[in-house]
């Protein structure tokens, strides 16, 4: 093996982890990968400038965060308010398949970067709500566990700034992420959490609105990124359900469960009137309180394949 080969072998065991962090700081799985990927690039340009026996891990969160903030700054997003994810219509979902690939070492307890409580989507959106400093410093110090100096070294601010920062970001946080965190996540998917699925997904497929109504709360919201959509309330539904399940409805449904962002989640495959196939065409993750669905956020199908879900259901024929 090369000089040049064990470099990129030693850099790519790090890959997975790397996309988790991008996509913190940018909200978006396929913006993720991009970030990755001029890493990588970056990475291996600068190659001869690491130090031997130093911590790569930490010289390739460097890169990558600098990476990312670049982006922020070129593409100039800003979510002026955060009522609900529809304003922040970049917002990808991540599969839980992809986080069980990191695994913890003795030496590089990489888990911390999938707890659940910092991959949720709620954690995402007030991520991109922050200011990027800000963002960097909380995901930095809070997820990551870097000490102060090394990240104000990284962003070139001074230490007090830094933890100036910090505490504002904590402060967002406190006050934006909902009052009840979602129950039952695929850390611990109870038997009542599998029965409420189980009758979720019945119901979506019977097409049977009496009992999903049961299922959620008064005051559930659906939204649906990138489309500016919100829906708040169960009455608010109803043109929804007049789409998905009334007589002239989208079509059948045939549902599956999966898991995103350490959240239960649903894959639903549509077969429209004519057609013979239940074709793929959303994936819905649940927030769940108090024993019911407070919250729907429903993504396209553009991410089926990083699910490891077909595009289409071959079990399903007409």
């Amino acid at each position: 093996m090369t000089e040049g080969s064990d470099f990129a072998a030693q850099t790519d065991r790090h890959r997975r982890e790397l996309h988790v962090h991008c996509y913190r700081m940018l909200g978006s799985f396929d913006e993720a990968e991009d970030a990755v990927q001029e890493t990588m690039v970056r990475a291996w340009k600068a190659r001869d400038t690491f130090e031997p026996g130093t911590n790569l891990r930490a010289w390739l969160y460097r890169i990558a965060t600098t990476v990312c903030l670049d982006a922020i700054r070129k593409r100039g997003r800003r979510v002026p308010s955060l009522h609900s994810f529809a304003e922040v219509p970049w917002i990808q979902p991540y599969p839980d398949r992809l986080l069980d690939e990191i695994a913890p070492s003795e030496d590089e307890p990489d888990a911390i970067v999938v707890a659940r409580e910092t991959i949720e989507l709620a954690f995402l959106a007030v991520l991109q709500f922050l200011p990027p400093q800000q963002r960097a410093v909380l995901i930095l110090r809070d997820v990551q566990g870097w000490p102060a100096a090394e990240t104000a070294e990284l962003l070139e601010v001074s230490v007090a700034s830094a933890n100036s920062a910090l505490q504002r970001a904590r402060a967002t946080l406190r006050e934006r992420l909902p009052q009840q965190p979602t129950e039952w996540t695929t850390d611990d998917p109870t038997a009542e959490a599998r029965d409420l699925v189980r009758r979720l997904i019945e119901a979506h497929e019977t097409n049977d609105t009496s009992t999903f109504t049961t299922l959620v709360r008064e005051d559930v919201r659906v939204t649906m990124p990138p489309e500016p959509l919100c829906y708040e309330g169960v009455e608010s539904l109803k043109p929804l359900h007049e789409i998905a399940f009334g007589p002239d409805r989208m079509g059948d449904w045939r549902v599956v469960p999966t898991r995103a962002n350490r959240q239960l989640a649903l894959a639903a495959y549509l077969r429209r009137p004519g057609d013979t196939l239940f074709r793929a065409f959303k994936i819905d993750i649940l927030r769940i309180a108090e024993g019911k669905i407070a919250e729907f956020t429903t993504f396209g199908n553009a991410l089926f394949r990083a699910f490891d879900l077909a595009p289409i259901l071959e079990d399903f024929h007409a």
